[in-house]
């Protein structure tokens, strides 16, 4: 019964796309599982700094993960994406989706399955969709831009997105309904903003990159100008 984040590290010397949301956002959830190791902060920064070189150019995942006997921590090299990407819909509610646990066990096993610069899933209930096995998802039609109402993590990339971009409507996006929307877009830490191109087993593909390439020059431009990790 833990909790985790996935930071994106960047550059030479190394940089943490948007570090001190993810820890805050992290501590929020320490607090909600009553997570009470000692010094847990002092010690997360600890192992971060530890662990990254200044000398060596990253474009890699940062994961660190809390329960009340250890802090874990990984680094591994960030996948990037192809830009033919599917979405598979599945029928699964994360446990307690509001928050960024460790009981993801059924999602890791769709997921190892899968190429995941090609593919993720689609979590949906209730005819629903609530978010990808992995990200955020937001929906556009004429413009106009939704997210999933409840039942999902709002990832630090999406809080960034929702500070950026006022009219983002909180919205059920029906299966049935997928056919009303010109683009799918996911947003996470891993994979940053990437257009859908298609879901599996059902009609919809994608109809436009216009909205696709708005977000992705303003997720581009906080990369360009994200500062140095210091600690």
């Amino acid at each position: 019964y833990g909790v985790f984040t996935t930071m994106r590290v960047l550059g030479k010397p190394p940089k943490i796309l948007f570090y001190k949301e993810h820890i805050k956002n992290l501590f929020r959830s320490i607090k909600i599982y009553n997570i009470n190791k000692k010094n847990i902060r002092k010690n997360i920064c600890k192992l971060i700094k530890l662990n990254l070189n200044p000398k060596k150019k990253y474009d890699h995942l940062f994961r660190v993960a809390v329960n009340n006997k250890m802090i874990s921590i990984s680094l591994r090299k960030r996948l990037k994406p192809k830009s033919n990407f599917v979405l598979k819909l599945i029928n699964y509610k994360r446990i307690d989706p509001e928050y960024k646990n460790l009981k993801y066990k059924k999602i890791l096993n769709f997921l190892k399955r899968m190429d995941t610069t090609k593919s993720d899933i689609a979590l949906y209930k209730d005819k629903k969709i609530l978010e990808s096995g992995t990200s955020n998802l937001l929906f556009f039609k004429k413009n106009k831009i939704y997210s999933p109402i409840n039942n999902y993590y709002e990832g630090t990339t999406l809080k960034f997105f929702l500070k950026k971009i006022k009219n983002i409507k909180k919205k059920n996006i029906f299966i049935d309904s997928l056919s009303q929307y010109d683009e799918i877009i996911i947003i996470g830490s891993g994979k940053g903003v990437l257009s859908v191109s298609s879901i599996e087993n059902s009609f919809w593909k994608r109809k436009s990159l216009t909205n696709y390439r708005i977000l992705s020059k303003i997720y581009q431009h906080a990369v360009a100008n994200c500062p140095r990790y210091n600690g």
